[in-house]
């Protein structure tokens, strides 16, 4: 059964979250993370390329706004739209045209862009808990993310 919730308690926790859902992943598949700062976005996204069989050093892309990763299986682009200025950045900057294409796309910081992006595969809410840990809430929004999740967890 797919969860909707998954306690993380460590960083490991959180990296082996995206390295079971690389194994999901197809081409095109847009998902989203949100969180607050230190929430895990990265690190999850540093669990998906392991997975991918990437083990070079993963940056967050917090000044580049993207990463792409051609190393893995499948050719993915991180975004970190954390210091975009509204919507209108984004599309002058001529990123738009990454998504929709057979790439991954992940994207810390989606709100930034809301209204502009395409409808994502998969939402997944990153959420510190009173402890310390993390709690990733994942919501499949379409077929293509369902069998992620269920890939995932099979």
């Amino acid at each position: 059964m797919v969860p909707s919730f998954v306690h993380l308690e460590c960083e490991d926790d959180t990296e082996s979250l995206g390295q079971r859902l690389a194994n999901g992943l197809e081409p095109g598949i847009l998902i989203n993370l949100s969180g607050d700062l230190g929430s895990g976005k990265t690190t999850f996204v540093r669990g998906l390329l392991r997975g991918l069989g990437f083990y070079g050093r993963v940056r967050s892309p917090t000044f580049a706004i993207v990463e792409p990763y051609e190393q893995s299986r499948l050719f993915l682009y991180h975004f970190d739209f954390y210091r975009l200025n509204g919507s209108r950045e984004l599309l002058d900057s001529g990123l738009l045209e990454m998504f929709g294409t057979d790439a991954v796309c992940v994207v810390e910081w989606p709100e930034k862009a809301s209204g502009i992006l395409p409808k994502a595969d998969m939402d997944i809410f990153f959420h510190i808990d009173r402890t310390g840990g993390r709690i990733a809430s994942l919501d499949a929004n379409t077929s293509r993310g369902k069998r992620c999740l269920k890939a995932a967890f099979a």
